[in-house]
């Protein structure tokens, strides 16, 4: 069920990526030659310096919907869980029932002595 879900909203969130890209495609390549025709009439190629972070944006977001994003974080994924593992671990070990049982108790004699 869990599974599920997950496929539902990776599926989601790729085609949130596609829909964003299609809205952001159409908002760079204008930015981009208004900024070029800006460049030329003033003779100054610093006007240009937006385009440098949209098109980051821009790559970013085509990888993400059209590209292989998804399958190098799932290959990172399974990198880390086969070879840096402890990075997954939490910090004081796993939980353990005795510390779930401290916990409670000790938020149930707070909200009693209040």
């Amino acid at each position: 069920l869990h599974n599920l879900i997950r496929e539902r909203q990776t599926s989601m969130q790729i085609v949130w990526t596609q829909e964003f890209l299609k809205y952001f495609r159409t908002f760079f390549g204008l930015a981009a030659v208004v900024l070029t025709t800006g460049a030329i009439k003033r003779k100054n190629p610093a006007v240009l310096l937006p385009i440098l972070p949209l098109s980051f944006v821009f790559s970013y977001h085509y990888d993400m919907g059209y590209g292989t994003l998804l399958q190098r974080i799932k290959g990172e994924a399974k990198n880390i869980l086969d070879t840096q593992n402890t990075l997954l671990e939490l910090p004081k070990g796993p939980l353990i029932l005795e510390d779930l049982e401290k916990t409670r108790t000790s938020q149930s004699n707070f909200f009693i002595e209040k």
